[in-house]
């Protein structure tokens, strides 16, 4: 059974501010790369196996060292910035952290968050939701589900916002990715484990690029999403 805390964290109900984010859906869009359904599935499935795989893998990661008495958040908070080389991202990913420590320490508090704000009271968002998977009883493997799929989710979400696809067509899209969801949550558990500096860390390069200029375009024009 899933933990409650991974099931609540993906559900778009949750307070956690990722409905301002669309991980760099706006962006696309707006160059054309993201017209209709079928561009919309190609680039959530580059976006899982880059992006929501370091992601995901920092989630398992973080349900270890939460049950650790020294959870060496630092280190992990510092591996995770070196693998998020674009500073845009950098701080979409804390900014959500940070919205999201508010709900879980209402609903989830504990020591182990008291330890992870005292590294930084903007955690990265990957170790926030393996941090509360963790305090409830979660596994690696649950916390990696459960960031894997908010990697896709929410900037599906956004494209049904910003280009009015069909929002039936744009969850059978998300679906269609299980086998990739499936492989990428099993190599996040499995190194779940491992040193902090041995976690996965594929690059997305034109992702960290538009995500750059997102921030640019978004000083100069009116735009729905921060990220």
């Amino acid at each position: 059974m899933a933990s409650l805390a991974a099931l609540t964290l993906a559900d778009a109900r949750f307070p956690g501010g990722g409905h301002v984010h669309s991980g760099g859906v706006e962006e696309a869009a707006a160059r054309g790369l993201i017209t209709g359904v079928p561009d919309l599935g190609s680039f959530l499935s580059g976006r899982l196996r880059t992006t929501g795989l370091v992601g995901a893998a920092f989630a398992a990661a973080a349900v270890v060292a939460a049950a650790r008495p020294d959870a060496g958040w630092a280190v992990l908070d510092g591996e995770l910035d070196a693998r998020t080389p674009a500073a845009a991202q950098r701080d979409a990913s804390r900014a959500q952290g940070r919205a999201a420590l508010r709900a879980a320490r209402l609903s989830w508090p504990s020591p182990v968050l008291d330890a992870l704000c005292a590294v930084t009271p903007r955690p990265h968002h990957a170790l926030l939701v393996g941090a509360v998977v963790g305090i409830d009883g979660g596994s690696p493997a649950e916390a990696a589900r459960c960031l894997a799929y908010l990697a896709v989710s929410g900037p599906a979400s956004a494209a049904v916002r910003l280009l009015g696809l069909d929002p039936l067509a744009v969850n059978a899209a998300i679906v269609a990715l299980r086998p990739a969801l499936d492989a990428v949550v099993a190599q996040a558990a499995q190194a779940a484990a491992l040193s902090p500096d041995r976690l996965p860390a594929p690059g997305a390069p034109v992702l960290d690029l538009m995500a750059q200029a997102h921030v640019h375009h978004h000083r100069e024009q009116v735009r729905l999403f921060v990220s």
